[in-house]
């Protein structure tokens, strides 16, 4: 299946907070807070044009399943948030959503991806080195231990 990816739109909002309130819910118990892309202001990042979406069906019905929150910076194009709706898990939607983001960081000539993720969210630390993350540090900021990565982009994709 072909994971179509594109700008979240005012109308997703409440999907947006549905799909990343489900994909970190489980967290909360494990690092003894709420994950931060929780507390995130969905409105104000869909309005900035942060976010974008894949859209699929949940239960029978057409939904967005997946989604990336990213902001470029200087030198550097920062993911923010991936989130799966675990009813997704398995059809290649993170897959699909991280390919896309190397993709909008070369598109602005941007050299690197850098993202970060709690320490605590160990499936995290095993799956970004996959797809060619390399830590960079790990630092506490506010209540979150954080594990810092980044992803150095060739001039054109592998492949």
């Amino acid at each position: 299946m072909t994971h179509t990816v594109r700008r979240a739109q005012a109308a997703d909002v409440p999907a947006v907070k549905a799909v990343t309130d489900a994909a970190y819910r489980h967290y909360i118990d494990r690092i003894g807070v709420v994950p931060a892309p929780m507390e995130a202001d969905h409105g104000a990042e869909v309005a900035a044009g942060k976010v974008y979406v894949v859209d699929g069906e949940r239960g029978g019905a057409p939904a967005v399943i997946g989604l990336v929150v990213i902001e470029p910076r200087e030198d550097h194009l920062f993911l923010d948030s991936v989130a799966v709706h675990p009813d997704a898990h398995g059809q290649g939607v993170g897959r699909r959503l991280l390919a896309f983001v190397d993709e909008h960081a070369r598109v602005l000539g941007l050299p690197e991806v850098r993202l970060y993720t709690n320490a605590m969210m160990w499936e995290n630390q095993e799956l970004y080195p996959r797809y060619g993350y390399e830590v960079v540090e790990r630092r506490t900021d506010g209540l979150y231990d954080r594990i810092h990565y980044r992803k150095r982009l060739s001039a054109a994709p592998p492949a």
